[in-house]
C-alpha cells in the first residue's frame, strides 16, 4: 500500500521530490496513524464489500472503515455482521490461497466500527484467523463514564488473548481508534473531566491506540444543528470549541496521537447559499481553471477548505462518506518541498538558535518548532514531498484526471 500508487512511475518522479513510502499492516504505528489520509465510511450490509474494497483500493484509498453502528438501521444488525465476517473471511481466502493475486497489503486499512464490546469479541471470535487481514476497530462515543471506554479496551485485551493477535506467537495486534462523539465530551459542564479521564485511559493503553477520531454529526446533533455545504465545521462555533479543547487535552506532542479532521457529508450537487471559496489564481497560474470548475460543480470547495482548518488546528487526515474526497484529502497532506526544507533545517538542532529559512522568506528557530519539524518529517514518509513547484492543484489534476 502506497499513496498515490496510481501515477505511472514517469508522472510520479515528476510530481514528488521524495516519494512516499511504503506501507504495511506491521508498519510503524505511529507512521500508520499519519497515512490513514481518508477514512472512507462504508456500511457494513453492502453486499458488494470485497469488490467496494479492492476497486477503492486500487483508487487510493488507504484505509476503510466497515461500519455496523450509525448506518445500519438497528434491525439489520445481525445480518450486516455476518456480511463483515464473510467479507473478511473471502479476503482472508484470497491473501493466503495457492491462486492469490493480492496480498493484505494491497488494499486499504481495514476496520470495523462496532456499537458494544461484546459484539467486537463475538465478531472476532467468529472471524478467527480472518482477523489477520484487519487493522483494528473503530469505537463510537469514546468515553470514561461509568467505565465505557475502559469496557471496550478488555475486549479488546481478551481478544489478543483468546485469538492469538499481539501475542508471543507473532501475529499483529490489532488497535483501536476511538471517536469522541458523547454527551460527556460535548457538553461544556462535563467536557474537562470527560477528556482528562480519556486521556488517562488512552496512555495507560496506548499500545493499543492508532488515531483519535472526532464525531462531528452526533456534536451537531447534540444542538439540532447541521451545517450546509458553504459553511465549514468551523463556523459551527459549539462545535469548533469542542474541538478546540480535545487538540487542547489530546494533542500533546509528548502523547503523540494522530487525531483526524471531522466527517465532510456533503458529495451531490446543488443550490449555493454563499460565493465560492476557492481562489483562482493557483489554478491561473497552473492553467487549470477547468480542475477548479470541476471542483466548484461538485461542491468540493468547501471540503478543501475545512481540510486547510484541520491542518491549521492540528487534525490530520479526515473521515469521508464519498471517494471523490480522497483526492483532495490526500492532495493536501502532501508535504510541500518548502515545508520539507524547513523540517531537514530544524529538526534535531536542539540546542537552539534561529536562522533564515532555506526559502529565505521565514524566520525557523529551532527550540519552538522541534515537534512541527518531526511530525512534519513523519508527514513527508507517509504522503512524500512535493518537487519544487509543484504545488497541490497538480497534485489534484494528477489525482483526479
Amino acid at each position: 500500500m502506497r499513496h498515490f500508487n496510481y501515477l505511472s512511475p514517469e508522472r510520479s518522479s515528476q510530481l514528488f521530490y521524495r516519494q512516499p513510502e511504503e506501507l504495511h499492516l506491521d508498519s510503524d504505528p505511529a507512521l500508520l496513524a499519519v497515512a490513514l489520509g481518508a477514512t472512507l465510511y462504508t456500511p457494513g450490509n453492502r453486499p458488494t464489500l470485497v469488490r467496494d474494497i479492492d476497486k477503492q483500493g486500487a483508487a487510493g484509498c488507504t484505509s476503510m472503515v466497515l461500519c455496523l453502528e450509525d448506518s445500519i438501521a438497528d434491525d439489520e444488525v445481525a445480518a450486516a455482521e455476518e456480511n463483515v465476517v464473510a467479507t473478511l473471511a473471502e479476503l482472508h481466502r484470497g491473501d493466503t490461497g495457492p491462486d492469490a493475486s493480492t496480498t493484505v497489503n494491497d488494499r486499504p486499512l481495514l476496520f470495523v466500527r462496532v456499537r458494544t464490546p461484546e459484539q467486537m469479541e463475538d465478531l472476532a471470535r467468529r472471524a478467527g484467523s480472518s482477523l489477520d487481514v484487519l487493522a483494528g476497530f473503530v469505537i463510537p462515543k469514546f468515553d470514561d463514564e461509568a467505565g465505557a471506554a475502559q469496557r471496550f479496551l478488555d475486549a479488546l485485551h481478551r481478544i489478543h488473548r483468546d485469538c492469538g493477535q499481539g501475542g508471543e506467537d507473532g501475529r499483529r495486534r490489532l488497535r483501536i481508534m476511538p471517536i469522541l462523539e458523547s454527551a460527556a465530551v460535548i457538553h461544556t459542564e462535563s467536557r474537562a473531566r470527560a477528556l482528562t479521564n480519556i486521556r488517562r485511559v488512552l496512555r495507560e493503553n496506548r499500545e493499543d491506540i492508532l488515531a483519535v477520531r472526532i464525531g462531528a454529526t452526533d456534536m451537531s446533533s447534540a444542538f439540532g444543528l447541521r451545517r450546509s455545504r458553504d459553511l465549514t465545521i468551523y463556523d459551527v462555533k459549539v462545535v469548533a470549541a469542542v474541538i478546540a479543547d480535545i487538540v487542547n487535552v489530546l494533542g500533546r506532542p509528548e502523547d503523540g496521537y494522530v487525531i483526524s479532521g471531522p466527517v465532510w457529508e456533503h458529495f451531490s450537487n446543488g443550490e449555493r447559499l454563499l460565493r465560492p471559496q476557492l481562489r483562482a489564481t493557483p489554478f491561473a497560474e497552473a492553467d487549470e481553471e477547468e480542475l477548479r470548475g470541476r471542483i466548484l460543480l461538485a461542491n468540493l470547495d468547501g471540503l478543501m477548505r475545512e481540510i486547510g482548518l484541520d491542518h491549521a488546528n492540528g487534525l490530520l487526515g479526515k473521515t469521508i462518506i464519498h471517494p471523490t474526497h480522497i483526492p483532495l484529502v490526500h492532495a493536501m497532506s502532501v508535504v510541500t518541498h518548502e515545508e520539507y526544507l524547513d523540517a531537514m533545517e530544524i529538526h534535531g538542532k536542539t540546542g537552539g538558535g534561529a536562522a533564515a529559512s532555506p526559502y529565505g522568506n521565514k524566520m525557523n528557530e529551532m527550540k519552538p518548532h522541534q515537534s512541527w519539524a518531526a511530525q512534519t518529517l513523519l508527514r513527508a514518509k507517509a504522503f512524500g514531498v512535493a518537487a519544487e513547484g509543484v504545488g497541490f492543484v497538480d497534485l489534484l489534476e494528477a489525482s483526479m484526471a
